[in-house]
């Protein structure tokens, strides 16, 4: 199923994929020197948006936490490439502790938790789940829907060790984005940890993985000899807001203005007649939440107390003081009339796979990751790395290859990311 662009299908965007097709061999080349010089992270989602004229990543989440909703068939890939990780980091690895979310109730996120460990159990490894849940003493089984059961396991450190009664991995995988900081148990530990600690929004900011994803945009656009913008969102951050207060408003607006401004000059030299809008959130934090749609800079300063309620909080009820400042991109992708957007997974420097983002109640300038989204697994005829120059841009592979290149390219900037954290 390849959703069908609402746009004629005659714009710059066939012009890019068209050239990422000529250009495969160069860029997969350019990622084999990337992938030398760079860890890549265990494993990454990066939402994109395809507005026609314009394909570029709008988040990046290194705790990625749907591997259910990929397609059963592409298990394989994503098996091969965890082994590929695990022997980078562990060549010995026999063992991996697996620590998931505190969300116990909710049965989709527990059955990402069972896809996870049914890949790295496929890969030759032992997993067990260790939960960061105080009420969690002895084994707990947790049943899901389909059937299945999940066993959640209390952990214990011994030294700079993390252990499950006897049970001593060599690796510890984390599927828990640290939102409300980093436990005591998991710091200084002599096993390696995954993704690092410093992967969790305790310290990781958009802004800054943006920052970093321009500069390899420039860098790819360079060598593929296109404008960079076609795959980067102009963003902006004010760092000095409090929602409930109603201070830092006049930053806010100011921001929103400067990237509204910058827009109207590409939308002008593309010719491209839809209204720019811009995307405000929180610099730091997931789940879709402190999120909204902006067209006029005015808008930001007349917010009503349940906008502003929406705002000020993000998941673990943490309140926003950074705010990023995002170029909105359209998505101009449909199923079944619905409005969608791709998501693509990556394990090490793979693609896996991926699935749309779909929701009924939201506009094509609308943050899909909100109640009421479903999502469709991406049916590829054959691998998204694997496409064909011989067919139409917009054909299953072509497509997603360019969506995995794109997705890639995210990636990359997440490493830079991390190694300039690690490092400060």
């Amino acid at each position: 199923m390849v959703p069908h662009l609402t746009t004629a299908l005659k714009g710059p965007l066939l012009d890019l994929e068209r050239r990422f097709l000529t250009k495969q061999p160069d860029i997969e080349r350019w990622f084999r020197t990337q992938w030398l010089e760079h860890t890549v992270p265990f494993y990454a989602s990066v939402d994109l948006r395809n507005c026609g004229f314009k394909l570029a990543p709008v988040d990046t989440n290194l705790f990625p936490g749907g591997f259910n909703n990929l397609n059963p068939d592409f298990l394989p890939l994503c098996i091969h490439a965890a082994q590929s990780a695990i022997e980078k980091i562990c060549p010995e690895a026999r063992g991996v502790l697996l620590i998931p979310e505190n969300h116990t109730r909710n049965q989709f996120y527990l059955q990402n938790v069972a896809m996870l460990v049914r890949v790295l159990r496929q890969s030759g490894l032992n997993v067990r789940i260790g939960s960061l849940l105080p009420e969690i003493t002895q084994p707990t089984d947790i049943q899901l829907t389909d059937g299945n059961t999940l066993t959640l396991e209390p952990i214990t450190r011994k030294g700079n060790r993390l252990l499950i009664g006897d049970f001593d991995p060599c690796v510890v995988l984390l599927n828990n984005d640290l939102s409300a900081g980093v436990p005591d148990l998991l710091r200084n530990l002599e096993q390696n940890v995954l993704p690092p600690l410093e992967g969790g929004w305790t310290t990781r900011r958009k802004s800054r993985h943006f920052a970093a994803y321009s500069r390899v945009a420039q860098d790819f656009g360079q060598m593929l000899g296109i404008d960079p913008w076609l795959i980067d969102p102009y963003f902006d951050v004010c760092g000095e807001v409090d929602f409930h207060a109603r201070t830092g408003e006049e930053c806010l607006a100011a921001k929103v203005d400067a990237v509204l401004q910058k827009m109207r000059v590409k939308y002008a030299e593309y010719g491209v007649k839809d209204e720019p809008f811009v995307i405000v959130k929180a610099d730091a934090g997931t789940y879709g939440m402190g999120i909204m749609t902006v067209k006029d800079a005015s808008e930001v300063k007349d917010l009503n107390r349940k906008q502003r309620n929406k705002m000020a909080v993000v998941k673990e009820g943490l309140s926003v003081s950074d705010v990023l400042v995002q170029e909105g991109v359209y998505t101009f992708e449909q199923i079944n009339e619905a409005v969608a957007e791709p998501v693509v997974y990556m394990v090490d420097h793979f693609v896996v796979g991926g699935f749309y983002r779909v929701h009924t109640g939201r506009g094509v300038d609308e943050n899909l990751n909100a109640p009421g989204m479903h999502f469709v697994p991406l049916a590829f005829e054959s691998s998204c790395t694997l496409p064909n120059p011989d067919r139409a841009p917009d054909d299953t592979p072509n497509r997603f290859y360019a969506y995995g290149v794109v997705a890639r390219l995210a990636l990359l900037a997440a490493s830079i990311e991390l190694e300039e954290l690690t490092a400060s």
